[in-house]
């Protein structure tokens, strides 16, 4: 069986790609992918695979933009960090989803459903339902991230993460118990898939929960510092065109 791989993470496309090494059914992975204009044309010259794997947030928009610039002549199985209520509607039409991170029971199960649907296309490629099915997606945040530790991959719940941040070209994780995670991803698209009521960016470096806000003093004028649990103030000073706005968010 051949199958694609469309995924912006590197971290989770390897951490996928061994998944599937393991698997019982072998497969064939022809191709990885990470963003949305690269899927399109994969699909536009290439044959079809027999199934793909698809992130629902990639590096330069929704995975549902390429069902809406070429066919996709093969069933999906989305993979998401998106919580069950921000993709009820995968649910409602029978679209198969594996909450990340994946496990190599959940890859069984689902290759498993795939075996036994007598079809070469998903019901998902219905132009009617991708309206909907988007506007599902773009009310959602992501409520935890994966993380790399040693072997193993970890969900760091989005409660727990006290701030985001950029450091010599990486992106890190600060948690509320003094922890730090890189992750793969720009902080500009952190800051797009998480609540804006929740998280803010100070300046170019850093991305701050509310929740994790110990103190806020004025500083220089009329910038402000903002203190958070094990991070240092240094790094912590509003954009002086961003302070208005951020009194504004603190105010709710």
């Amino acid at each position: 069986m051949k199958v694609i791989i469309i995924e912006d993470e590197p971290l989770v496309c390897d951490y996928l790609v061994s998944l599937i090494s393991k698997l019982r059914t072998k497969l064939e992975i022809v191709a990885t992918l990470d963003t949305v204009k690269s899927a399109v044309q994969w699909f536009t010259n290439n044959s079809a695979p027999d199934l793909a794997f698809m992130d629902i947030r990639l590096a330069d928009g929704l995975s549902f933009e390429i069902f809406e610039n070429c066919v996709v002549p093969c069933p999906v199985i989305f993979t998401t960090a998106y919580d069950e209520y921000a993709i009820k509607a995968f649910k409602v039409h029978s679209i198969d989803y594996l909450l990340k991170p994946v496990t190599l029971e959940m890859l069984e199960a689902a290759l498993q459903k795939f075996k036994t649907i007598q079809t070469t296309q998903t019901g998902f490629v219905n132009k009617q339902l991708l309206p909907h099915l988007a506007s599902e997606i773009k009310t959602g945040y992501k409520t935890r991230f994966v993380v790399k530790v040693g072997e193993h991959l970890r969900m760091i719940p989005i409660e727990q993460i006290a701030y985001f941040y950029s450091h010599e070209k990486s992106t890190w994780i600060g948690t509320t118990d003094g922890r730090q995670y890189p992750i793969e991803q720009f902080i500009d698209a952190v800051e797009d898939c998480v609540d804006s009521t929740r998280y803010f960016r100070i300046n170019r470096k850093y991305l701050i929960a509310i929740d994790a806000i110990e103190d806020v003093v004025v500083y220089s004028g009329s910038r402000l510092m903002v203190k958070l649990p094990h991070c240092s103030t240094d790094n912590t000073i509003v954009s002086r065109e961003r302070v208005v706005e951020f009194r504004k968010w603190m105010e709710g």
